[in-house]
């Protein structure tokens, strides 16, 4: 078993320690916060993970995932802030009814996927986009292989129903 650096108070070794996760954590920023910097969000992900370092335990998992996890919560947060700022233009204009929506055309992939729980979508995120397998998944999500292959089972379900898929 590979051995992990000292990270506490060396940059160097936190650097190479964390730069083959990068890749990853900029993919699941701009899955999970499309509408903000995704390098802000890793940004602010590597720099909790800095000042937490000592938290980390190659037990529980790999480097990637424990980075990956900080860098979900961090993508959420992100979200939360803009949602805040965001403010309503027009709340009077109709809503479509969905069952008059046609779906092929309204009702896109990534659409779907953020009527997803935000447990589901986490996991499509990580798995689909990141391209982690469900091993590393569970880690970044902190939950058992199980739980990550029942969430993705009802995922893939919800999101045929969604894109009105009725072969499956």
């Amino acid at each position: 078993m590979q051995t992990e650096p000292e990270l506490s108070g060396d940059p160097g070794a936190f650097d190479e320690w964390a730069r083959p996760s990068l890749p990853a954590m900029n993919r699941l920023a701009r899955r999970l916060a499309p509408q903000t910097d995704p390098d802000d969000i890793v940004q602010e992900s590597l720099a909790r993970a800095w000042r937490k370092c000592d938290q980390f335990d190659p037990r529980r998992g790999t480097a990637t995932a424990w980075l990956l996890a900080i860098t979900a919560d961090q993508a959420r947060a992100a979200r939360r802030s803009r949602a805040r700022r965001l403010k309503v233009v027009d709340d009077t204009s109709p809503v479509p009814d969905a069952a008059s929506t046609d779906h092929a055309a309204d009702i896109d992939l990534e659409r779907a996927i953020e009527q997803l729980a935000e447990r589901q979508q986490l996991a499509v995120h990580l798995h689909y986009f990141v391209g982690l397998t469900v091993d590393e998944t569970a880690g970044a999500m902190a939950c058992s292989v199980g739980t990550v292959k029942s969430t993705l089972f009802d995922a893939r379900r919800r999101l045929r129903t969604l894109l009105g898929d009725t072969d499956a």
